[in-house]
């Protein structure tokens, strides 16, 4: 499998800041942003990873990441391998997914919204990963601001809506996706939304429809590192944690 992390966005709820670096260049307790993403992946036993981004913040990327040469492969012990791809323009998750196609080749893919911050383990997922997709949700009190997932009486997904103005649900779709390679023929022929994106919530529909999306529900924190709050609170979890670690 795979690895795709995506770190476009203008990251306009996080102005000043974000006018002069991109959200997940910024500090989160003792790390960037975007290295959270990368130790998530590598921890679970990706090794080769694409970063998509923005063309004006890729040289800030290759100099904080470079090839991947700080990052060791818990399969061989040496570096793991980081390469780039440009998003031109902010046209969603789903386009940031399209453009890792030849990256991904014929493997399956796990593709991770860099600025989502989850502390579960995801190397069973990941191992035991074969066919359709697998989505994370998370309860959460604000489920208006995320995809929301709707399930049946066993547990299954039976939609996603995008940021609903009234949720029926309080499961949001967490940053973290699973896909086979069959992904990039269901995405032939998706429109943009109202909002002028390919919508990733369109992408894991497309599963729905043949009864192919799991859920896998997050037990520990996640954070959406997208505000201020977020950034702090996050922050401070994070500076909670590694001092009991250090103890």
């Amino acid at each position: 499998m795979k690895g795709v992390i995506l770190a476009g966005g203008s990251g306009t709820r996080l102005h000043p800041l974000t006018k002069i670096t991109n959200k997940h260049l910024l500090p989160l307790y003792n790390k960037p942003v975007i290295f959270h993403a990368v130790e998530k992946l590598v921890d679970a036993g990706i090794d080769k990873i694409m970063l998509v981004a923005a063309p004006e913040y890729i040289e800030d990327f290759v100099s904080v990441l470079g090839s991947g040469v700080n990052f060791k492969s818990k399969n061989s012990g040496k570096q793991i391998q980081i390469v780039y791809g440009i998003q031109n323009e902010p046209s969603g998750i789903a386009d940031g997914l399209w453009i890792a196609r030849d990256f991904v080749g014929t493997d399956n893919v796990l593709l991770h919204l860099g600025d989502n911050i989850i502390f579960d383990d995801i190397t069973p997922h990941v191992q035991n990963f074969t066919t359709g997709a697998k989505v994370f949700l998370k309860k959460v009190a604000d489920p208006e601001r995320f995809g929301v997932a709707m399930l049946d009486a066993n547990g299954r997904v039976v939609e996603i809506i995008e940021k609903p103005e009234k949720p029926e649900s309080d499961l949001a779709v967490a940053g973290i996706y699973m896909y086979d390679n069959s992904v990039f023929d269901r995405m032939v022929g998706m429109p943009k939304s109202k909002r002028g994106e390919y919508e990733i919530t369109w992408v894991n529909n497309k599963f729905v429809e043949t009864g192919d999306l799991e859920a896998a529900h997050i037990a520990g924190e996640w954070f959406d590192v997208g505000t201020f709050d977020s950034l702090l609170t996050a922050s401070q979890y994070i500076k909670e944690q590694h001092g009991k670690t250090a103890k």
